[in-house]
């Protein structure tokens, strides 16, 4: 199980870095997409919730292989925190998470304010603000919102725009930044 603390890695992460490690010498091609192609055979998340008080810091990916363990439990870390509803997270926002993170350059975990919605704190959070869409990506597990002390909304929004796989959104106002998986697109400011 993947170890919900604020430092070091859970077991399998540590043996997933010794496997990784020790096929290093051998070539091998990622079947990720865009910018992720050749990012390394190694994919890690570091994300923490001020509303449940859960931190995560895991290799969720190894040698062109998601890890399924792994990521069942980045689903129950980015449930809805309300309802305490989960769903099977799209990978590919897990990917943009992680490369924005990585082009980033910072040691620093995302703040994760929303993954999964259910349908009901969809609706109560768009009875409460226009910003939120009717059929809002983070009800089909598929976006995120974000945020990082050390680093602008800017900055935050231009790395996952760099990724070229999916939606941003900034969010200054509110100070985070909205990455998902869907159609590559833009938006705030």
């Amino acid at each position: 199980m993947t170890r919900l603390a604020q430092t070091g890695f859970s077991r399998r992460g540590l043996l997933g870095v010794f496997a990784a490690t020790a096929a290093v010498a051998a070539p091998t091609y990622s079947n990720a997409f865009g910018l992720l192609r050749g990012a390394g055979d190694i994919r890690r998340i570091r994300m923490y919730s001020g509303r449940t008080g859960e931190s995560m810091d895991t290799i969720y990916w190894i040698e062109g292989k998601y890890i399924k363990e792994v990521l069942v439990e980045i689903n129950h870390f980015m449930r809805d925190w309300r309802t305490d509803d989960s769903m099977t997270m799209d990978p590919r926002t897990v990917d943009i998470m992680a490369a924005s993170h990585r082009l980033l350059d910072v040691s620093e975990p995302f703040m994760l304010l929303s993954g999964y919605r259910s349908p009901r704190t969809n609706a109560m959070l768009r009875s409460k603000s226009s910003g939120v869409a009717k059929n809002s990506l983070h009800m089909k597990g598929q976006a995120a919102d974000l945020r990082l002390k050390s680093r602008s909304v800017g900055q935050m929004a231009r790395a996952a725009e760099a990724c070229a796989s999916g939606g941003v959104g900034r969010y200054s106002g509110s100070n985070f930044v909205h990455m998902d998986c869907g159609p590559v697109r833009h938006w705030g400011g």
